[in-house]
């Protein structure tokens, strides 16, 4: 199984690129994007976490092979060990772009378990994010890449926030039909546009 954690706001086409790539290179069962309700390096501006939830759902609506969930913890391992602790033998994949892989790699896990002991309990698939990530030496045996067309890293969830709040007619064009659905509805991120 693959997850993908974010902080989703909103939940993009490229959220969905990365999961449909990562499970197409990888030969993953099933990918489940990630909605923690503990971010550990971002809060819930914008949109909480109800909002984001239903964006999410939104976003998986018609997105085969692609499916959501929340979990409480925030930090890759906490999310990890939700899954793992699921009925049946789960094998987890941590999929992330190469901003959040070194953001991973780097943290500062205090008391608990390293990043090297967390990648005994599940790979990390990273796609490049402007520029390709290269893993420590002592974790690239748990680090693999996915490969993801270019024109998808042109797509952030930031730069669709900017969009909406520049009243851009075009920002609806990097979402999926569900999650601009709730964007309308609730007038998410300072939207207008409820008529399409």
């Amino acid at each position: 199984m693959g997850l993908l954690p974010a902080a989703f706001n909103p939940p993009t086409l490229a959220h969905l690129a990365l999961a449909r790539a990562a499970a197409g290179q990888h030969e993953l069962d099933q990918v489940v994007l990630v909605l923690p309700a503990n971010l550990p390096h971002k809060g819930f501006e914008d949109a909480d976490f109800e909002e984001r939830t239903a964006m999410l759902a939104g976003a998986v609506e018609d997105a085969d092979g692609v499916t959501a969930a929340v979990c409480r913890g925030g930090l890759f391992h906490e999310v990890a060990a939700e899954f793992q602790a699921l009925p049946g033998e789960l094998e987890i994949a941590l999929i992330a772009g190469r901003d959040a892989a070194e953001r991973i790699v780097g943290w500062d896990y205090g008391d608990g378990p390293s990043i090297r002991e967390q990648l005994a309990g599940f790979e990390l698939l990273v796609a490049p994010r402007n520029g390709p990530y290269r893993a420590p030496e002592e974790l690239a045996a748990r680090v693999k890449g996915i490969e993801l067309d270019p024109r998808w890293e042109a797509i952030s969830s930031s730069a669709v926030r900017g969009a909406i709040a520049e009243g851009d007619p075009d920002w609806s064009k990097a979402l999926p039909a569900g999650t601009v659905d709730v964007i309308r509805a609730a007038g998410l991120y300072g939207c207008t546009d409820a008529d399409g």
